[in-house]
């Protein structure tokens, strides 16, 4: 037995070795691989996971536009209120607010192009990340060209419902009455699609970094939606999952362009019904400290 011991250690030994070898390995492998091989989320739009803010500093910096160095500072316009006049302003503007919803049943009846740019200016005031203004907005009138729009939704979107989206999604949806058939795509007037911009391109042909780009046209897109409702239009937003690259081609816009949302926008129709939700009220959603 003694003669054995020795063999015996030796043995425990390169066991010992070989599992915290492996131990390191199969971790590295883990590091290695994407963190969403995990969990699979099918409803995540592939052509927006670009995470381009995390790793635009990691770009060749001879591809990259030198930021300006000096912006003239001019004396800022301000307008304030007196304190009940604040309070009248606020109610009236949330009471106009309260009644946006999300309408599904458009009419065809045509829309004042002036008003369609009011609305696109307006969401361009929104704040973005260096004033980078990341967004593109395009408007879509022609009938054949919204009509290829709604077959590639419909197709994607079937996918989706039937696929992607998973069984809790499509339960919750099925209060709303909403499935993959967008009629609204046709018969609005108006399509806005918004696109958000991985970078911009200088004049010298060079990359502009455009800083928290999804968050920015996010804000836009809000505002977008507040303009629309004070200007008595209604639209449903729509995020078709996975249809990005396919309208980006269709529509000609650039691969540094990624399709964030899309507003089908005009009056709705007479016979337009909407679900009978409530909001939560203030105190469920603030919270002071």
């Amino acid at each position: 037995m003694f003669f054995l011991t020795p063999v015996l250690v030796a043995v425990v030994c390169i066991l010992i070795v070989w599992i915290f070898k492996n131990g390191d390995g199969s971790s590295k492998r883990r590091k290695g691989e994407p963190r969403a091989r995990a969990e699979v989320h099918p409803w995540v739009d592939e052509d927006l996971k670009d995470n381009t803010d995390l790793h635009q500093g990691e770009e060749d910096a001879n591809d990259w536009q030198e930021s300006e160095e000096d912006v003239e500072h001019i004396p800022f316009s301000h307008t304030r209120y007196p304190e009940k006049e604040m309070v009248k302003r606020s109610q009236e503007f949330y009471a106009l607010l309260s009644k946006r919803r999300s309408v599904r049943f458009i009419s065809n009846e045509q829309v004042p192009m002036e008003v369609i740019d009011n609305v696109i200016k307006t969401a361009g005031t929104a704040p973005s990340g260096a004033h980078t203004e990341p967004w593109t907005f395009v408007v879509v009138k022609d009938p054949d060209v919204k009509h290829k729009i709604r077959e590639i939704i419909e197709e994607e979107e079937e996918i989706n419902y039937l696929k992607r989206m998973g069984r809790q999604w499509v339960t919750d949806l099925k209060k709303l009455r909403t499935n993959w058939v967008k009629e609204y795509l046709d018969t609005a007037p108006v399509l806005i699609l918004i696109f958000k911009q991985v970078h911009g391109v200088a004049a010298s042909g060079k990359r502009k970094v455009h800083y928290y780009n999804e968050i920015s046209v996010s804000i836009a897109c809000g505002l977008l939606l507040a303009a629309l409702q004070n200007a008595g239009l209604v639209t449903v937003t729509t995020t078709p999952l996975n249809c990005g690259p396919r309208l980006r081609v269709l529509l000609g816009r650039p691969t540094n362009e990624k399709l964030l949302m899309l507003l089908p926008v005009g009056y709705a129709s007479k016979e337009a019904t909407v679900p009978n939700l409530t909001r939560k009220p203030v105190d469920q959603i603030r919270v002071t400290v």
